[in-house]
């Protein structure tokens, strides 16, 4: 069936939350006008509500695709570049290729610098839309247009611990290994008296059988991040994600030489291009890539350079309204190493109205695993909820 892309719209998705995103608010933190934070362990900048931009494909031949990309800041710089930018150039397209369309736009913008930022994030919601679309199109899984799936269910780790205290932080891990999950990753940015008091505190209560790792948020030169990863350690930790500025390339690779747990990273990383530096220093042990700054068509070539380097797949997985993430469900079931994918429950849970199936059952979480859903092209579309937040 010929068809061609008819209209290409982005829309920005806000949905309040009662708790920060990494927990409550440290002393000297506030909220300024836009309603952003900056986090002082870290410096970076956090939304106070969960943001996205959610895109959507329509055809001639009335086919939706929907796509979604990481909006928490600035959402409104990417659906600028999709108007003003993307949407004329798909228009009139036949959208049967994604790949290559993805190579086209990718070339759009290279000469100007543009091959990562809010220019790739733009990119990588219309690519997962297209890849909505195509399986839409053949009544197909993503996951059957990746090569069919090795894995049915996928093993979560729980990620983050918001709560004020210590022992809040302790008992709220507790409660989540009581309904069956077994990993579990704290942020040190928020760990008020120290990562390694943290993970003490931590091992204790969960036990010897718990995975417990370690998110390090960018924050340490290789040094410091080698004396506090080897301390680490002597209390079984699973890993350590990001202990370096994601630029400082050798000084992560002079940490992940002097450990022996794996250094995780590649969240901020868009395109195999950024990953290829990182592999040849042999920085990292397990490479962590975001649908949603990947999109699918990435997402894929980052997977198979790491497999064929012998390196676990461990998905990280951002604030979203759920499309992107059953995207990365969709992709991540097709690669053979994969340990864990990251479950973000402050978000996946409460934001599973806002999707709907496209076949007989949705996406969940639930005793650890991830379920995945069984429609064709990402398995999930927009609820008549998430339809009436689209602004």
């Amino acid at each position: 069936m010929t068809d061609r892309i008819e209209k290409v719209s982005a829309f920005v998705v806000e949905i309040p939350r009662e708790t920060p995103y990494l927990g409550p608010l440290r002393e000297g933190e506030t909220i300024n006008r836009r309603g952003y934070v900056v986090r002082r362990g870290n410096r970076t900048l956090y939304p106070t509500a969960d943001r996205s931009v959610v895109l959507r494909i329509d055809t001639e031949q009335g086919l939706t695709g929907w796509g979604e990309t990481y909006g928490i800041v600035a959402p409104e710089a990417v659906r600028a570049i999709v108007d003003d930018v993307l949407a004329p150039v798909l228009e009139g397209r036949e959208p049967s290729a994604p790949a290559v369309i993805h190579e086209d736009l990718y070339d759009l913008m290279r000469v100007r610098g543009f091959f990562g930022g809010f220019y790739l994030d733009s990119l990588a919601a219309v690519d997962i839309a297209l890849w909505d679309l195509l399986g839409k199109r053949l009544g197909v899984p993503v996951s059957t247009l990746l090569g069919g799936r090795r894995h049915e269910t996928i093993p979560a780790y729980v990620s983050g611990l918001p709560r004020a205290t210590l022992d809040e932080r302790v008992a709220f891990a507790r409660e989540w290994q009581g309904r069956g999950f077994r990993g579990f990753k704290f942020a040190a940015v928020v760990a008020d008296d120290g990562a390694e008091a943290e993970i003490a505190a931590l091992r204790e209560g969960l036990g010897p059988q718990a995975e417990i790792m370690a998110d390090l948020h960018w924050r340490h030169t290789a040094p410091e991040a080698i004396r506090l990863i080897r301390r680490l350690e002597k209390h079984n930790l699973s890993f350590a994600e990001a202990p370096c500025a994601p630029e400082d390339i050798e000084g992560i690779a002079q940490v992940a030489r002097a450990v022996g747990v794996p250094v995780a990273l590649g969240e901020e990383l868009r395109t195999v291009f950024e990953w290829q530096p990182r592999l040849a220093a042999r920085a990292f042990g397990i490479g962590q890539p975001e649908m949603g700054r990947t999109g699918i068509t990435e997402f894929a070539r980052i997977g198979a350079l790491l497999h064929a380097n012998h390196l676990a797949v461990m998905p990280h997985a951002t604030i979203g309204v759920g499309l992107f993430h059953a995207a990365s469900l969709q992709a991540s079931s097709t690669l053979q190493r994969l340990p864990w994918h990251e479950y973000q429950h402050s978000i996946f849970e409460p934001n599973l109205r806002l999707t709907q199936p496209t076949g007989t059952r949705h996406m969940g979480c639930a005793a650890g695993f991830y379920s995945l859903p069984d429609g064709p092209g990402l398995g999930v579309e927009p609820s008549e909820e998430m339809l009436r937040l689209l602004t």
